[in-house]
């Protein structure tokens, strides 16, 4: 394994794979058996379920965007500070 000189691992595609493979299947397992959860659940979803699946077709994109594209997909988009927080905790989503 090489070192650059701003000192990041420099891996092939394959040492990657052998690596993380497991780790990145375990976690896309997790979320599709969510999903299902939420699809078993009744009633209505809200606007966390839209926001994940656009941030899960993200992913079918080429190039090295995607995490972008999944935190951008998740996040608020507002630049403007509002004068109180709707709820107690996060929601990690924006509803608009």
């Amino acid at each position: 394994m090489k070192l650059s000189s701003n000192l990041a691992t420099v891996m092939t595609q394959k040492e990657i794979l052998d690596l993380y493979f497991v780790e990145a299947r375990s976690k896309l397992i997790e979320v599709a058996a969510f999903l299902d959860r939420v699809d078993r659940g009744s009633g209505e979803a809200d606007f966390r379920r839209d926001a994940l699946r656009q941030a899960l077709r993200a992913l079918e994109t080429e190039g090295p965007d995607r995490a972008r594209q999944v935190l951008l997909a998740l996040s608020d988009p507002t630049v403007e500070p509002i004068a109180a927080a709707p709820g107690k905790g996060a929601m990690g989503a924006y509803g608009g």
